[in-house]
């Protein structure tokens, strides 16, 4: 991805000057660039090329729109978007504060009340988006930024694109998402995501902010993504201060089960404020049938194998 940047600055010198290098990781590499018309500061994001082969531009700047649709306070938002040769490129304001990630990094473990104000900002925008059809897929504390008091959450439309090439991107030993925060169903490859997974990752955010742990956390990224179809996640009370009824929403909105969570992630907001009553998490189904040898049947060991190789490939590409 170095060699990009000699690519990008020569193809975009008359629209955007290019300062640094902020960040990589495994989507994309981003820069810090100035906007020549308006010396506006943005972040400028070039998806790496195994990837940006894999989703194909057509799929990428379609899905790059439909981000640029979404109008909310807690959004970033797309400025620009394009394509160098086989580099995908999209833009976004520079945010000059920092992401959740730093911030628990550096305190560890935040305050409820400060942890709730983060998922409420958070929450409203998963709201919003899900209101126009647009499941984000990738929450997670680097996406959620802080700039003074305003929380956003970027990189809308990216995990999108990304994630309806699920089965090719597998092929190549990429997964979409973050094992840490993802959900179960998006762990075994279902094709059919909606706003429940969302809700899933921004309570294991939550739950995180809180207790200063993910509640699911392996010694590998395979290991990470099984246990959380082992059980419940550990409790926080009493040894995390938090009201009862904010715990029980946080561990009902973990469920495993999608069809056991809040209908919608407003719903999961109206329960931690009090405005809901969150019932205990539904009871789990029985147990999977199995055959006289004690084999599952094909379709649990396809699920179970399909996990097991993402997390497989997750670990080989660390």
């Amino acid at each position: 991805m170095t060699d990009a940047l000699p690519t990008l600055q020569t193809a975009l010198a008359d629209r955007y000057r290019f300062d640094k290098e902020l960040g990589r990781g495994g989507m994309a590499t981003v820069f810090l660039a100035h906007e020549l018309a308006s010396g506006q500061a943005v972040a400028l994001k070039v998806l790496n090329p195994e990837l940006a082969k894999t989703v194909g531009a057509d799929r990428f700047k379609r899905e790059i729109r439909v981000a640029g649709s979404l109008d909310h306070p807690n959004i970033l938002g797309v400025l620009d978007s394009g394509e160098v040769e086989d580099l995908l490129w999209f833009t976004m304001p520079y945010v000059q504060g920092e992401n959740l990630q730093d911030l628990m990094q550096r305190e560890q473990q935040l305050t409820t009340e400060r942890a709730m104000t983060i998922t409420r900002a958070v929450g409203s925008a998963l709201a919003h988006a899900h209101e126009q059809g647009v499941i984000h897929r990738d929450i997670k504390p680097d996406n959620i930024l802080l700039d003074g008091e305003r929380v956003m959450v970027a990189d809308f439309g990216v995990a999108r694109a990304v994630s309806e090439m699920h089965e090719k991107l597998t092929a190549t030993g990429m997964i979409v998402g973050t094992p840490v925060y993802m959900s179960p169903e998006q762990a075994a490859g279902e094709k059919e995501i909606d706003g429940r997974a969302d809700q899933y990752a921004l309570a294991s955010v939550l739950y995180e902010m809180v207790s200063g742990e993910p509640p699911f956390k392996g010694p590998t990224p395979a290991a990470t993504l099984m246990r959380r179809f082992a059980g419940p996640p550990r409790p926080l009370r009493p040894v995390i201060d938090v009201p009862e009824a904010v715990e029980r929403t946080i561990m009902r909105a973990l469920d495993k089960e999608p069809n056991a969570r809040f209908a919608t992630v407003a719903e999961f907001l109206d329960a931690l404020e009090g405005r809901a009553v969150a019932p205990p998490a539904a009871a789990a189904p029985s147990p999977t049938p199995v055959t006289t040898a004690g084999v599952p049947p094909a379709s649990s060991r396809r699920g179970c194998l399909a996990l097991l190789v993402g997390g497989l490939l997750l670990r080989r590409r660390r």
